[in-house]
C-alpha cells in the first residue's frame, strides 16, 4: 500500500511537534519520529484498526495520540493525527471537517 499524509494531519503533528519540544528539548522529534514509525506501519497494517466516525484509527504505541485514516484502492490517506486526550465530541468535529 502508499500512505499519504493530508496537509491537516502535517498540520496537527507539526502542532504536537511543537507542543512536545517545548516541553524538553528533544522530546518533539521523539514524538514526530515515532508518529511516523505508526504511519509507516499502515503499508503493511492500514486497514485492519477498528472505524470511528468514518475513519480507520490506528493509536501510537509511543504518545495518546491517534491516528485517523481511510483506505481507498491500495492508498492509506491519514487525515488526522489528534490527541486522544480529547473530547469525543472536539475529534467528531475536527474530522468532519
Amino acid at each position: 500500500m502508499i500512505v499519504q499524509i493530508s496537509s491537516d494531519a502535517e498540520r496537527d503533528i507539526a502542532e504536537a511537534f511543537w507542543f512536545y519540544e517545548s516541553q524538553a528539548v528533544g522530546l518533539g522529534s521523539y514524538f514526530r519520529d515515532e508518529i511516523i514509525a505508526d504511519i509507516e506501519s499502515l503499508v503493511s497494517h492500514g486497514g485492519i484498526h477498528e472505524q470511528v466516525a468514518g475513519y480507520h484509527r490506528c493509536l501510537s504505541r509511543r504518545f495518546p495520540f491517534a491516528i485517523y485514516y481511510r483506505v481507498e484502492d491500495e492508498i492509506v490517506t491519514v487525515a488526522a493525527v489528534l490527541d486522544a486526550r480529547r473530547s469525543p465530541s472536539w475529534i467528531r468535529k475536527r474530522l468532519d471537517r
